[in-house]
């Protein structure tokens, strides 16, 4: 199937109405970290019955979906690299895994990042070493870092809590909103599978830990547990972003 049938087909599903809700929720405006970024309007569901029925497509279709510069284009791509990562041999894997580290410029906003990292980089790394989260979590990529740590989401469904922690603590002084929610998210999945652990990690890094971040972390502690680790934590005011964190 080729990059034009899959796009006549999503496009199909499109709703100029939603456009604007879009735009706002994934920050297209000047300066945020979406700028630019095109929509459509193609919700999750219809998202996900169009990679249904378009399973099988090339690698080369995908590409051309990938370097869309309309996002639910994008979003397809990945949903189409995953599946056929899924279903690939450990040859299909590496390449697809190989290809998909080659292609982080277009995987630009978190939502791209979050149904693609651990599906195929985490699941990639899950029996290998972890060295390549280590060197994307120092990216000055806002993107390749958020892959890095959400990444671990796979390790962890599995029991593996070790490279959460790791590459946490690597994120721990990032600058951006979007790794400080990131981190905490998977800080908190850490500590449904192991809430020792996760209150091990915090008890020597929480006083300086984004607010953000720890919010996430400890969302499911009790209410009076909670206001004792945000009444140590760092003020929302001592971290500012950098020049890197631009979109």
């Amino acid at each position: 199937m080729t990059a034009a049938e899959i796009r006549r087909r999503l496009m199909a599903h499109a709703d100029p109405g939603s456009v604007p809700i879009l735009q706002s929720f994934f920050k297209t405006g000047a300066g945020q970290y979406g700028e630019g970024d095109v929509f459509v309007g193609v919700r999750a569901p219809a998202m996900r019955n169009v990679c249904r029925d378009c399973r099988g497509a090339g690698l080369g279709a995908i590409r051309t979906l990938l370097r869309s510069r309309v996002h639910e284009e994008r979003l397809l791509a990945l949903l189409l690299l995953v599946d056929t990562f899924n279903h690939g041999d450990q040859a299909d894997r590496r390449g697809l895994y190989d290809f998909y580290l080659s292609q982080t410029a277009f995987i630009n906003n978190w939502d791209l990042v979050d149904s693609s990292a651990a599906p195929i980089v985490g699941a990639w790394l899950y029996e290998r070493s972890r060295a390549p989260l280590r060197r994307l979590a120092k990216s000055p990529s806002l993107w390749e870092r958020r892959i890095a740590i959400v990444a671990t989401h796979y390790f962890i469904r599995r029991g593996d809590l070790d490279d959460t922690f790791r590459i946490a603590d690597l994120l721990l002084d990032d600058t951006h909103d979007l790794i400080h929610k990131a981190v905490g998210w998977m800080l908190r999945e850490a500590g449904n599978r192991d809430s020792a652990a996760e209150r091990r990690f915090l008890k020597s890094r929480y006083g300086r830990m984004p607010r953000t971040m720890l919010r996430y972390a400890i969302e499911k502690f009790p209410a009076a547990e909670r206001k004792k680790y945000l009444q140590g934590s760092v003020s929302p005011g001592r971290r500012k972003r950098s020049a890197r964190d631009k979109p």
